[in-house]
């Protein structure tokens, strides 16, 4: 008993080996590096994925390279050909976290669009484009350990050419506009969350109170 003092971590639970020894290591580090460090993985106490989280420019050229271009407009990414709009848009983000440098990862909130995600952010998981960009990809693992490198290099030339075309891209304020289209996708097409497959506007009335829930705040629409 006594006064609620917010979240405990449990630091002698035999599952938090790894907290305590990476907690050791921070001792030994530099305060004014591990401040820097922290500075950058601070989080907003919120669950909704907002216009301020993501780097506009960058997701908008991804969507204008799956929606737009096509993989049939690029002649050295043909090895992708049959690629549907929503796994080309996905395997952009899923190349650019393999192969982007780290000055491209100050918004990681964009990632969630790839595919969306089981807590319904910034919308529900897109099964059919989920399981077809895992395929892709172990297919290209597999056979890049045979030595056939063409997938691997057809993904790298993706990141590229889709890097190459933000130069050209205007950012606009669609964000909402973008999440409203992917849940009425999701509702349409069994897309899913931890409670299952999406229920049309109760899933989504569900995940509009979350916030409150959670945190006690208020959230924007999501």
């Amino acid at each position: 008993t006594g006064e609620r003092g917010g979240r405990i971590l449990n630091l002698a639970d035999s599952r938090a080996d790894f907290a305590r020894t990476n907690i050791v290591g921070l001792t030994k580090e530099n305060p004014k590096e591990v401040l820097d460090v922290y500075k950058g993985i601070s989080l907003p106490d919120r669950h909704d994925v907002r216009e301020s989280d993501v780097n506009m420019k960058r997701l908008g050229s991804v969507l204008n390279m799956a929606y737009e271009r096509g993989v049939d407009n690029f002649e050295d990414l043909l090895m992708l050909k049959g690629v549907g709009p929503r796994t080309l848009k996905s395997l952009a983000l899923v190349s650019e976290v393999v192969h982007g440098d780290s000055s491209r990862f100050d918004d990681p909130a964009r990632f969630s669009f790839a595919v969306g995600g089981k807590d319904g952010r910034p919308h529900p998981v897109d099964k059919e484009s989920y399981d077809e960009t895992i395929e892709i990809l172990g297919d290209a693992v597999e056979k890049s350990k045979l030595g056939y490198n063409d997938k691997s290099k057809a993904l790298k030339r993706l990141h590229k050419a889709t890097v190459k075309n933000e130069s050209s891209f205007t950012p606009l304020s669609f964000l909402d506009d973008l999440m409203d289209y992917e849940w009425k996708h999701s509702e349409k097409n069994s897309g899913m969350t931890f409670m299952g497959q999406t229920l049309k506007g109760v899933t989504r009335a569900i995940m509009s109170i979350q916030n409150q829930v959670l945190y006690g705040g208020k959230q924007a629409k999501n």
